[in-house]
C-alpha cells in the first residue's frame, strides 16, 4: 500500500498575510489605513530618496492588490498563486504614478484608480513692477463649495459604488439609427455624473466662504502660478481641485522687464550728451539712484549703459539682482543761430578730408534736399507701364534722386 495515496492532491497552506505585512497593516485594516501605510512607506523607500528598490517594489505590489477590493478578496482566500491565475500585476512605477499624480507608463491602458480629481479653478492675479520687485501678500476673498458629512459618517463611507454604472463612470447606450440597425454609445453615467460614486442622502453639500493669502515673492514672474492644493470645490466622491493664482504682471510707465534685468529709456540733450549727464530715478524699492555720465565721455546716439545688481532680484535668490540698462536718446536741436555755429566751429573738430569745391559755377549743380521717411525709398516706379518690381540687374536698386533747383 506504500505510496497508494500519492495519486491525491495534498492540500497546501496558502500565505494571505505577506502583502499585509508588507505594508505594515493588519488583514483586518480599512481602505484608507491601508492607502495611508502605503504612502508613508513609498515615500520612505522610493529609490529617488534612497530607498531600495526591490522593497520599493514589494510594497507596491502589496498596495496594487489589496487597494483593489476585488483582487483583495482573491488574495485573502488563494494568496498570491490566486492573484496570479486572476490577471497581471502592475509595475511599481505605474502604481507609484497613479497613486502621487502623472501620466504613469504611456499606452498601458489601465485606469486612474481611487477617487477623481475635481476642477481646478484659475484665476488671473495683476501684479505692478513694484510688488514683484518688493514682494507683497494679497488677502483674496473666495466662495468654494464644501462637503458635510453627518455625525459618525466620513468620506470614504458615505459614498458607494454607482449601481448604474457599476463604478464605471459611463454607461452604454443603444440608439436606433435605421431599420434594423443599431448603434451603442458610451455616454456619462447620469446617476453619478461620471464619479462612479453614488452619495448618501444625508450628505451635504454647502457654499463657503474663506480668505486665501496669496504671498507674491520677490522675483516672481508674469505667467507664474501661486497654488492652493485641494482647495477648490468638494463634490461627493470626488477630491477637491486646486485654486491657481496665474501672475500678470501690469505694465509700467519707467521700466521694461526682460527675466531679472530693466530697462529705461532717457533723452538728453546734445549737450549733455557732449558735455556730461547727470540724473536722478526713482527705484521700484523707492530708492533714488542718481545715474552720471562724466564729463568728456561722449554718449553715441542709442549708446546703452548697464548698472550691475540694479535690475530685478532673481527669484528664489532675492538678494541676487540683475542689472538696470538705459537707453540713451539724444535730441539734437532743430536749427542753430550764427553765433551757436561759431562758437561749435571752434570748439568741434571739423572734417577729416576737406573736399575740394569747384571754383566756377558752371562747374557744378547745387541741390537741396527736404525730410524724408525711409518706407518712401524704391515707391518711385522705373518706368512707364511697370507693375513688377522684378526689373531685373539692378532693378529696384536705383540710387535716392534729388530734386534739382
Amino acid at each position: 500500500m506504500g505510496g497508494g495515496m500519492g495519486g491525491m492532491p495534498q492540500q497546501r497552506d496558502v500565505d494571505t498575510t505577506g502583502l499585509y505585512k508588507a505594508l505594515g497593516v493588519e488583514k483586518s485594516a480599512s481602505a484608507a489605513q491601508i492607502k495611508k501605510a502605503y504612502r508613508k512607506l513609498a515615500i520612505k523607500h522610493h529609490p529617488d530618496k534612497g530607498g531600495d528598490e526591490q522593497t520599493f517594489k514589494k510594497i507596491n505590489e502589496a498596495f496594487a492588490i489589496l487597494s483593489d477590493s476585488e483582487k483583495r478578496e482573491i488574495y485573502d482566500e488563494h494568496g498570491m498563486e490566486g492573484v496570479d491565475q486572476g490577471g497581471g500585476r502592475p509595475a511599481a512605477d505605474d502604481i507609484f504614478s497613479m497613486f502621487f499624480g502623472g501620466g504613469g507608463r504611456g499606452g498601458s491602458g489601465r485606469q486612474q484608480r481611487g477617487p477623481r480629481k475635481g476642477d481646478d479653478v484659475v484665476h488671473p492675479l495683476k501684479m505692478s513692477l513694484e510688488n514683484l520687485y518688493n514682494g507683497k501678500t494679497v488677502k483674496l476673498r473666495i466662495n468654494r463649495q464644501r462637503v458635510k458629512y453627518p455625525k459618525g459618517m466620513d468620506a470614504e463611507s458615505a459614498v458607494e459604488t454607482c449601481t448604474d454604472c457599476r463604478g464605471r463612470g459611463a454607461v452604454i447606450r443603444v440608439q436606433q439609427i435605421g431599420p434594423g440597425m443599431m448603434r451603442q454609445m458610451q455616454q456619462q453615467c447620469p446617476s453619478c455624473n461620471g464619479t462612479g460614486k453614488m452619495c448618501d442622502k444625508k450628505v451635504k453639500v454647502v457654499k463657503e466662504a474663506t480668505v486665501l493669502e496669496v504671498h507674491i515673492e520677490k522675483g516672481m514672474r508674469h505667467g507664474q502660478k501661486v497654488v492652493f492644493s485641494g482647495e477648490a470645490d468638494e463634490s461627493p466622491g470626488m477630491l477637491p481641485g486646486d485654486i491657481v493664482f496665474v501672475i500678470q504682471q501690469k505694465d509700467h510707465e519707467t521700466f521694461k522687464r526682460k527675466g531679472a534685468d530693466l530697462v529705461i529709456e532717457k533723452t538728453v540733450t546734445l549737450q549733455e550728451a557732449l558735455c556730461g549727464v547727470k540724473f536722478p530715478i526713482k527705484h521700484l524699492d523707492g530708492r533714488t539712484l542718481v545715474i552720471t555720465n562724466p564729463p568728456g565721455e561722449v554718449l553715441e546716439p542709442q549708446a546703452l549703459k548697464s548698472c550691475h545688481g540694479e535690475g530685478m532680484p532673481v527669484h528664489k535668490r532675492p538678494f541676487e539682482k540683475g542689472r538696470l540698462f538705459i537707453l540713451f536718446k539724444i535730441e539734437f536741436p532743430k536749427k542753430l543761430s550764427e553765433a551757436q555755429m561759431k562758437v561749435l566751429a571752434s570748439a568741434l573738430p571739423g572734417p577729416k578730408d576737406e573736399p575740394t569745391m569747384p571754383m566756377e559755377e558752371d562747374e557744378y549743380d547745387e541741390v537741396t534736399f527736404d525730410s524724408a521717411d525711409p518706407s518712401d525709398f524704391g515707391s518711385t516706379a522705373a518706368g512707364v507701364g511697370h507693375d513688377s518690381d522684378d526689373e531685373g540687374p539692378g532693378g529696384g536698386q536705383q540710387g535716392v534722386q534729388c530734386q534739382q533747383q
